[in-house]
């Protein structure tokens, strides 16, 4: 039968209000709204009509229901700058995110969850510590965030909104945690945006996460202490900092310039107020604020890497996969979008991430 949440779904997936969908698809907006609340199942040739406004498949209005996202578990970064027309966007990806997670996960053997729960946890720091001591990866660089993730049982996913106002969410569901970073953004913002969510599923993951700035706070001060740990930072940072020491060595823990000058001022290595402002001065003057003209190169998904390529090996497209989840082709891109590089060796359909 036709399932109106899926009709919500793909609306807000377009950010269309009721009213732009009816005149769209040549419907009243009474017509509309007493479908989208099931009040009045359409006839076939409304659902024609919505299924061509939404470009969406018609099959993608019958059956189960889409995946249920508890709102209030949702951690969205920038969530004040975020209208609700934004947020039901990216919710919505949530909810074919997991779709088309939980279509890997029967065919492929992705890794289990294995994260800790520091829950009990009120400091940033000690946490990032002890998540570091949990998985006994020291205090060495991570190499690439997407990919140890991955290793960890985290379902990573694009989040091809455009604007800059939602820039990364995650949330738990069916004990599963799921990251979706904005990859549009410069590559080292990714990277904090994918620690700053692991603080949220580590830190967070038994409250109301609905915009509350402390916890966000908490998330920042969790990714830049786990990104860039405090005795390796102090190890290779020489003194007095300048910018050229910045963005010289920002690269060891690919982040972004700001992000590290942020820590040193939060570890006291820059230590007064005047140098940590002239240092935001100067790298504001080298065009660090607004981008890094000296970055790292971007981050790829172990797992979809994998997912695609051993799909291709057997001759099965992006598209073949697009129609048998009943999705539109440019939404599963831009689940996926930038995440996945062409080439490699032929993989096995056993994922083993590393």
């Amino acid at each position: 039968m036709f399932n109106p949440k899926k009709l919500a779904l793909a609306r807000m997936r377009r950010r269309m209000t009721g009213k732009a969908l009816a005149e769209e698809a040549g419907i009243t907006a009474d017509t509309l709204s007493r479908v989208e609340k099931g009040h009045r199942p359409p006839d076939d040739s409304t659902v024609v009509r919505l299924a061509g406004a939404l470009r969406y498949p018609i099959e993608f209005f019958f059956g189960d229901d889409p995946a249920d996202i508890d709102a209030d578990g949702v951690s969205f970064r920038s969530f004040s700058k975020m209208s609700a027309q934004e947020k039901y966007a990216a919710t919505s990806a949530g909810q074919l995110g997991v779709q088309l997670a939980t279509w890997a996960e029967h065919r492929f053997n992705l890794p289990d969850p294995d994260l800790p729960d520091l829950s009990y946890q009120n400091d940033p720091e000690r946490a990032a510590l002890e998540a570091r001591q949990y998985w006994g990866i020291g205090e060495r660089p991570i190499g690439n965030m997407i990919g140890f993730l991955e290793s960890k049982g985290v379902r990573v996913l694009s989040l091809s909104e455009d604007t800059a106002n939602v820039n990364a969410f995650s949330f738990w569901r069916d004990g599963k945690p799921y990251i979706f970073l904005n990859n549009f953004k410069t590559a080292e913002s990714s990277i904090f945006d994918s620690a700053h969510e692991l603080g949220h599923l580590l830190l967070h993951c038994k409250g109301d996460l609905r915009g509350d700035r402390l916890l966000e706070r908490e998330a920042d001060g969790f990714a830049g202490a786990f990104l860039m740990p405090a005795n390796d930072v102090r190890a290779r940072v020489d003194r007095p900092v300048t910018s050229d020491i910045i963005i010289t060595v920002k690269k060891k823990w690919r982040v972004s310039a700001f992000a590290l000058l942020h820590r040193l001022w939060r570890m006291k290595i820059v230590s007064t107020e005047h140098h940590y402002r002239s240092l935001c001065i100067d790298l504001s003057r080298r065009g660090y604020r607004s981008g890094e003209p000296v970055g790292v190169d971007r981050e790829i998904s172990t797992v979809w890497k994998q997912v695609f390529s051993s799909l291709w090996n057997e001759k099965i497209t992006k598209d073949d996969v697009a129609k048998e989840l009943n999705i539109p082709i440019d939404e599963l891109e831009g689940l996926v979008a930038n995440m996945t590089a062409s080439g490699g060796r032929p993989l096995t359909r056993t994922l083993s991430v590393v």
